[in-house]
């Protein structure tokens, strides 16, 4: 499977915006892509959830404090504490359009 890097995504933007009509460079969507992404780190940094309607929900989950293994030694358990963690939520355009790619995931890992 494809891996999209955000240079990538921001040649892609680029294009399809400049054939609606739009004169903007890959320069100003990479500030742009990076700008979003900081927000809603900033966001989940202070405890918000960042919700984008059609595409998905950012959440902030609490994982408890748990007991573990130390692989190195089995038998020995390590305290792993309480954290904040980031879950995403898929809307249901998304969950709607990665459904039907199935057949594509399944021929891909062949």
């Amino acid at each position: 499977m494809a891996t999209i890097t955000k240079r990538e995504l921001a040649i892609r933007l680029t294009e399809k915006l400049t054939d609606k009509g739009f004169e903007i460079t890959q320069q100003a969507i990479s500030e742009i892509i990076q700008t979003l992404i900081d927000e809603i780190t900033d966001s989940l940094a202070a405890g918000d959830n960042v919700v984008m309607r059609r595409f998905g929900a950012f959440e902030l989950r609490e994982l408890k404090a748990k007991l573990g293994r130390n692989p190195k030694n089995p038998t020995a358990t390590v305290k792993i504490p309480a954290r904040a963690a980031v879950r995403f939520k898929p809307g249901n355009e998304l969950k709607e359009k990665v459904a039907a790619t199935l057949k594509v995931v399944r021929e891909r890992k062949r």
